[in-house]
């Protein structure tokens, strides 16, 4: 399943994308705010204080969950993405969020490649949001 044009384009212009993972009854844990940046067409968010932080391994462990950008709210699931086309997620996270000179290190780079997840939409029934 891909992004529609407006949800890619929803979540590349706003600063702070909500995410929240499911958990086994299904119910959504309480979001948390993240730095997601669209790279190659797809969304990619990551771990700004390693792996041991909890949105990230919540969202991998139970790998199902919901992103909210704007007016977008997306059902999901969450990938490991160590893999991932890496020179062009630090290049948007170095445009997208260019006025963070201080934070914008901490999120690029080799250091922070292990902690990328790739966050994916989720096919509905409807051919809409699941809800």
């Amino acid at each position: 399943m891909e992004w529609k044009d407006e949800e890619r384009d929803a979540i590349a212009h706003t600063d702070e994308v909500r995410v929240a993972s499911r958990r086994s009854d299904g119910t959504l844990s309480p979001d948390v705010i993240v730095w997601a940046v669209v790279a190659d067409g797809t969304v990619y968010a990551r771990s700004a204080h390693g792996s041991d932080n909890g949105w990230y391994r919540r969202a991998l462990r139970r790998g199902r969950g919901r992103i909210r950008a704007g007016r977008v709210e997306r059902e999901v699931t969450f990938v490991h993405a160590a893999d991932g086309p890496h020179a062009e997620i630090d290049a948007a996270y170095r445009v997208k969020y260019a006025r963070y000179t201080t934070i914008v290190p901490h999120i690029t780079g080799p250091a922070v490649h292990d902690v990328t997840v790739r966050i994916d939409p989720v096919e509905t029934t409807d051919g809409g949001n699941e809800s």
